[in-house]
């Protein structure tokens, strides 16, 4: 019984260093944003290859032109407040959403927007602030 104890005592540190390590939340790169939009799109459509290839060389350009612009905002010394933030990442937004709009039937686009392109935002990781639910009717 001590020796079961123990070995989960230690699984159960060692899970806890491995997901305590420094540097948090990576920006996926331009390419990883790609592969992960083609497979979305690629498994709920089954677009024409050559069509594919396309959409994919159109927002690989739109991703690393968001990642330079995003790298020089940063690197520019002053921080940005959230609405010159905001509008920066909304002309990306609708720069994809252009592109998309041009594959798309008006059908799949609607598909798109309803139910693929909520699960394609990040999600922050657990831990961390708040309570329950974000301050709703409480009493």
């Amino acid at each position: 019984m001590k020796k079961m104890f123990f070995l989960l005592l230690t699984a159960i540190s060692l899970s806890a260093v491995v997901y305590a390590q420094p540097g948090g939340f990576q920006r996926q790169t331009a390419e990883e944003r790609v592969a992960r939009l083609h497979q979305k799109l690629d498994s709920a459509f089954k677009l024409d290859p050559a069509l594919m290839a396309k959409v994919d060389t159109a927002l690989l350009v739109l991703y690393k032109k968001q990642d330079a612009r995003m790298q020089e905002i940063f690197t520019s010394g002053e921080r940005p407040d959230r609405e010159t933030m905001m509008a920066e990442r909304q002309k990306y937004t609708d720069a994809q959403e252009e592109i998309l709009k041009a594959v798309l039937s008006a059908e799949q686009y609607a598909i798109w927007k309803e139910k693929i392109q909520p699960s394609m935002r990040p999600q922050r990781p657990g831990g961390g602030g708040g309570g329950q639910g974000g301050g709703g009717n409480q009493q």
